[in-house]
């Protein structure tokens, strides 16, 4: 009999109650959807794009992963392997007065997420183009592995990746 992976039951529990912000509460609206398999390095990686239904200026990304050592361990059953998922989010916005704009998405970031993240923010922008605008690609890694355990957290995580996009639109 087929038992899935930690990586699985969390992307399908992730993946539904996403699916549930814009089909059933018009929260969001889903502009792309992954899921990949790295045959290179047997990885699995999965993520999903939104953005809020009331502003579409800045799109949330949740990526979920799992390497080889998570899948592994957990479908050889390995002793002392600390088993779980990796759970990064990426935000998307453009940007026109950086050093500042900056400085305040990364305080109020830090406000919203709190403990066991890591933030970054890289800039990018279109040569030649007639008024500057910058793409800043924020991201926001978590430290801790996550698992089965953490399901009910889930929708608590997914509240504040909403209040986290309604906070970078008004920035």
């Amino acid at each position: 009999m087929f038992d899935p992976t930690i990586f699985e039951n969390l992307k399908v529990a992730l993946e539904n109650q996403v699916y549930d912000l814009d089909n059933i509460e018009r929260k969001i609206i889903i502009t792309n959807r992954v899921d990949q398999i790295d045959l290179s390095i047997l990885a699995r990686e999965f993520s999903v794009q939104f953005t809020l239904v009331s502003s579409r200026d800045v799109t949330a990304e949740i990526v979920l992963m799992a390497s080889l050592d998570e899948l592994a361990g957990e479908i050889l059953e390995l002793p002392g392997t600390n088993l779980g998922c990796s759970l990064l989010l990426r935000f998307y916005k453009q940007v026109q007065n950086f050093p500042i704009q900056c400085k305040i998405i990364e305080q109020n970031l830090n406000d919203i997420w709190e403990d066991d993240v890591e933030l970054s923010q890289t800039l990018s922008f279109l040569f030649n183009q007639e008024e500057p605008s910058y793409l800043d690609t924020i991201e926001v890694k978590f430290t801790r592995k996550i698992n089965e355990e953490h399901m009910g957290d889930i929708e608590d995580f997914l509240e504040h990746v909403l209040e986290t996009l309604e906070e970078l639109h008004s920035i």
